[in-house]
């Protein structure tokens, strides 16, 4: 064989083998969502991130309906199959703890991988089992009291007037305001267990303690909880409604003037553009009675999670430590483009936090927001948030007509033990 050609050869046979190397090293990320414009947008704009310094490698990201999601992920871990389960999937808070006790060994720790005292260390509580933590910190539910601010401010009331306030005292402004105006400060949706869950969390409680054990008949803090619900209904400056639409309708129509709930709420709001300059958001009410209680709770929020079993565990995992843990623009682009308030603690120097927004009367809200996460108590949701909800909501009749609370209680108590037995 000629010099010539052994060359020719050698060259071509390293040519296959650079490109071997390439396709093989080139990957795809599988990640189950729900809602495109929010999680899958967001997703998709760290990947994009990311792609910037690792071009071959792609990212696939499945929409699916929540609950239809959330069943499914929970029958193929229930089956032990572990084909066709995603690189990285998201988990709402409240759930983070159901799985992560139910499945062992089924999510990948990343401990070791991530700085998690850069995040909000009551997103980091809910995803800790056992010392090790799992989760990618993602979108916060801080909470904010959201009130139409031209129309408290024909009662009287200015935005230092609802500065850190308490329950008792939004109370006695609700009721000043419907003597004043006859307008109804607060929607309330008997059939929803919001308002509990913002009150019990503010105050650094919930239904069981970090071992599990229910805390209700013997948790004082939880008595004050449904004595504060009592009082504001009690109070006269409520309208009932019935579901989602109901609900966000009565304030966004005018018909009610505030509503305590979380930070995504912004765009429900922001989405009536003539309303521009007429609302105004101040730290949620804390209970006066309770020493524990601050002005600042949580209300929803989801975090991502990369499977034990996954094909493409070391990439899904360095994507999410190189963009998720660690890029305050990348937070600031979600924030502004979705409205999507991270929990990654640098990030809130960016400018996009600090920012005012007009159609809150010039207030900085994101920065508002971020000051708040920062504030929320941890607690630890276990493994029966829904079933213990259930019990409450089955009682919110008694608690509205006037009912004894001890009794009550018992009977939330009774029902939440027989239900996770």
């Amino acid at each position: 064989m000629s010099t010539g050609l052994k060359r020719s050869l050698a060259v071509a046979m390293a040519s296959v083998s650079m490109f071997s190397v390439t396709a093989a090293s080139a990957a795809e990320i599988l990640v189950w969502c729900w809602d495109p414009n929010f999680n899958g947008a967001t997703m998709e704009e760290a990947f994009s991130r990311y792609q910037a310094e690792h071009p071959d490698d792609t990212i696939r990201v499945e929409i699916f309906d929540k609950a239809a999601m959330e069943q499914k992920l929970q029958t193929q871990l229930a089956s032990g199959t572990t084909e066709g389960l995603p690189d990285i999937v998201l988990i709402e808070d409240y759930r983070a703890q159901k799985y992560l006790l139910s499945f062992p060994g089924a999510f990948e720790p990343l401990t070791d991988q991530i700085d998690y005292s850069a995040f909000a260390p009551y997103k980091v509580e809910v995803a800790t089992v056992d010392g090790q933590t799992y989760s990618m910190p993602f979108d916060s539910g801080v909470t904010g009291l959201f009130y139409r601010a031209d129309k408290l401010e024909e009662a009287g009331y200015t935005a230092a007037d609802l500065e850190n306030i308490t329950w008792d005292e939004l109370i006695a402004i609700g009721q000043d305001v419907m003597e004043k105006t006859g307008e109804t400060l607060l929607p309330i949706d008997p059939n929803a267990s919001d308002l509990f869950r913002i009150m019990m969390q503010s105050a650094g409680t919930w239904y069981f303690d970090a071992d599990g054990n229910v805390t209700i008949a013997d948790n004082p803090v939880f008595h004050e909880v449904l004595s504060t619900y009592q009082r504001i209904l009690a109070g006269g400056i409520t309208k009932p409604v019935s579901g989602w639409t109901e609900y966000t309708g009565s304030f966004t129509s005018g018909d009610t003037l505030a509503t305590p709930t979380g930070v995504w709420m912004t765009a429900t709001i922001k989405a009536n553009p003539d309303q521009s300059g007429q609302w105004g958001v101040a730290p949620v009410p804390r209970m006066g009675d309770v020493e524990s209680s601050v002005n600042a709770s949580n209300l929803g929020g989801s975090s991502w999670y990369v499977l034990s079993s996954a094909p493409q565990k070391d990439l899904a995992i360095d994507f999410l430590k190189s963009v998720w843990g660690s890029d305050v623009d990348f937070y600031q682009e979600i924030l502004v483009n979705q409205g999507a308030l991270g929990t990654y603690m640098p990030a809130r120097e960016g400018e996009a936090f600090q920012a005012s927004d007009e159609f809150f009367g010039g207030q900085p809200v994101w920065q508002n927001f971020s000051n708040w996460l920062a504030e929320i108590p941890a607690v630890n949701y276990g493994i029966f948030t829904e079933e213990a909800d259930s019990a409450v909501v089955a009682q919110i009749p008694a608690i509205t007509s006037g009912g004894n609370i001890d009794e009550i209680v018992a009977a939330i108590d009774a029902q939440v033990r027989q239900q996770t037995q």
